[in-house]
């Protein structure tokens, strides 16, 4: 009888190559799931955006407003409800007092910035033509060519397109004024979600997820439980310190801009600044529409522009240096490129505006997930799959 045959099937080479190919599909097969399940989440978001958007903003409130709620209850020795009540009041008070004091200012410089847009752009024209006529005269030459003038008329459509979702003609009254509703209806729900978050005794809202994993094995379910409380950790100090330094950087703003005799700068210093609750998203919009308007205004030129610019600056740097470290602290730990980036990466992957605002918490998660994962299953002292 013969004796069997002991070569391997394949040799150490050949070995290592199979491997390094299964570990190379193993890894797009990775990504390929990773990107399905971000368009599948931004097909969601922006498909139920309607039903997210109020719980999602009562949600990040209540957990911002929850130490508030615990000091009344402490210090006052009130009930929750009472507390919640008393809270509801003081910040429906600060609200009116704060509308009153400058929204009717505010509200009438935003209507006239809108009335002055077409007055603004003539005066972009006028002045491009008088100091870069070579600029002009070529843009007029090649607007002739059809590859161009076929480019132009595309964007004019999607410009168009997109005022009449923002503005609805008179044959949309109807589909715009149920928007309208929707957002109104949207804006009313908050409060009564609120009201109920608040209600909740929310110490630390993930000490029941581990009731719920007791199909993971306990290591595991211990990970589960730490990202989530660490997501929620930087969803709340990201949200509490981004509004705070929006609101704080909407007053210098505005009080610079005013001081500098910028028109409609009290409006514009105070949407800028809260348009940083995303960032740099403020900044970059900011610049390009006041930097414009200080030069083009009657009684505008470069001494305005340089004294806007200062402005800007000079809040920039109270951001940079006193703000962020004081009121953020080092809770994301994220460079300003990667934040830029994610930024924009969010804002494609969920259609929009609730990207942006999601972007910096998100990646701060995964940018911790990964670090986990890396110290407790890659690392050298990992424990053996089977302790796992």
């Amino acid at each position: 009888m013969a004796a069997p045959d002991d070569t391997p099937l394949l040799t150490p080479p050949q070995r290592r190559l199979v491997g390094t190919a299964l570990g190379f599909a193993a890894i797009v097969g990775i990504f390929a799931l990773v990107i399905f399940s971000l368009r599948m989440l931004g097909l969601v978001a922006r498909e139920f955006s309607g039903v997210i958007w109020p719980i999602a903003t009562a949600g990040i409130l209540a957990l911002i407003l929850q130490p508030f709620v615990r000091f009344l209850e402490v210090r006052l020795k009130l009930r929750r409800l009472s507390a919640v009540i008393v809270l509801y009041g003081v910040v429906v008070l600060a609200a009116a007092g704060i509308v009153l004091a400058i929204a009717p200012a505010v509200i009438g410089q935003i209507i006239d910035f809108f009335n002055y847009l077409p007055t603004l752009w003539q005066h972009v024209v006028t002045w491009s033509g008088q100091h870069f006529p070579e600029w002009l005269a070529t843009f007029r030459k090649y607007s002739d060519v059809p590859a161009v003038k076929n480019a132009l008329a595309a964007l004019t459509a999607q410009a168009q397109d997109f005022a009449t979702h923002l503005m609805p003609s008179l044959k949309q009254a109807g589909a715009g004024l149920f928007g309208l509703f929707g957002v109104v209806a949207s804006l009313a729900i908050v409060p009564v979600y609120l009201f109920f978050f608040l209600m909740a005794d929310s110490r630390d809202p993930t000490r029941r997820i581990a009731d719920h994993l007791v199909f993971l094995r306990p290591p595991l379910r211990d990970d589960v439980v730490f990202l989530a409380r660490e997501f929620i950790g930087i969803v709340v100090a990201f949200f509490r310190g981004q509004l705070l330094i929006g609101l704080i950087m909407g007053a210098l703003l505005a009080t610079g801009f005013s001081i500098a005799g910028l028109r409609f700068g009290l409006a514009l210093g105070i949407v800028i600044g809260l348009l940083n609750i995303v960032p740099y998203l403020g900044s970059i919009l900011g610049l390009s529409i006041v930097l414009p308007l200080a030069l083009l205004q009657p009684e505008g030129g470069l001494w305005l522009v340089g004294a806007c610019l200062g402005v800007f600056v000079a809040v920039q740097a109270i951001e940079g240096w006193f703000l962020t470290p004081r009121i953020m602290g080092q809770q994301t730990g994220l460079h300003p490129v990667a934040i830029i980036f994610a930024v924009f990466f969010w804002g494609e992957a969920f259609g929009g505006i609730l990207g942006m605002l999601l972007a910096v918490p998100l990646t701060a998660f995964f940018v911790t997930a990964w670090r986990l994962v890396r110290k407790k299953y890659f690392s050298a002292d990992a424990p053996a799959a089977a302790d796992v």
